[in-house]
């Protein structure tokens, strides 16, 4: 390994691993193209991760993949997570009633992450969501269904320490039409993706308290927008 900061080198090494999830396998010029870093710097961090068991070359074209060994990982955390045990069978319940896709996330740091999902056959557009895949609060209808729940002080902190990007064209970009939405959630009691993170696709969402009786978790409902109407909105929020 590099002789550098030890929080660098290990940043490197992660950004390589996560290069390597999303685009399945890659190259070792590749991969110091796409992280900027030199070829005998990757090679090394290839090398580490190799013995670590996370990553693997492929002999017939000797790129390198990622192994499962962080699939495992992925599954111990789940494993003792209670509330996604607790909320699966709700879960499935809520999508066999409604036909449509069901999300649970749960709050971590400015984000909120998909830690359970039971799909429909009948849904009729791409879901992005997959499980551990974090997404931006101030777009998605989980994250302003939690966001309800802090102060306004509280949520224009979040809003200028993310990642501002426009998804859609109904994507808000600015604070102080989030505020205005969340207002609108704290008196309607749920909050909906209008578009926002996905062309096509509306959802309707409500907080869920944990264990110490804090809204860090939410439960979804998604489905194409020609489903979503007002009359099946208003037949879902009886089901939460």
């Amino acid at each position: 390994m590099e002789n550098k900061n030890p929080i660098q080198v290990s940043e490197k090494l992660f950004k390589c691993l996560e290069l390597l999830v999303d685009k399945g396998e890659c190259g070792l010029i590749e991969i110091s193209k796409e992280l900027d870093i030199n070829k005998a710097s990757i090679h090394r961090l290839l090398q580490s991760l190799m013995m670590l068991g996370y990553v693997y070359q492929d002999k017939n074209n000797l790129k390198y993949r990622p192994s499962f060994k962080i699939c495992a990982l992925s599954s111990k955390i789940l494993e003792k997570n209670d509330m996604a045990s607790i909320c699966r069978p709700y879960l499935k319940k809520i999508s066999e009633y409604t036909n449509e896709t069901v999300h649970l996330v749960k709050l971590v740091d400015n984000t909120a992450v998909y830690i359970d999902k039971v799909e429909t056959s009948t849904n009729s557009i791409r879901l992005i969501s997959k499980i551990g895949k974090a997404i931006p609060l101030y777009c998605s209808g989980v994250g302003k269904a939690m966001l309800a729940y802090m102060s306004d002080e509280k949520i224009e902190d979040i809003f200028k320490s993310s990642d501002i990007k426009t998804y859609t064209s109904n994507t808000i970009v600015d604070i102080e039409t989030l505020l205005k939405t969340i207002n609108n959630v704290r008196n309607n009691g749920y909050a909906l993706d209008n578009e926002e993170m996905e062309k096509g696709g509306k959802c309707i969402a409500i907080a869920i308290n944990d264990f110490e009786n804090k809204p860090t978790y939410a439960i979804s409902i998604s489905a194409p927008k020609d489903r979503m109407t007002s009359a099946n909105i208003k037949s879902m929020l009886h089901i939460f």
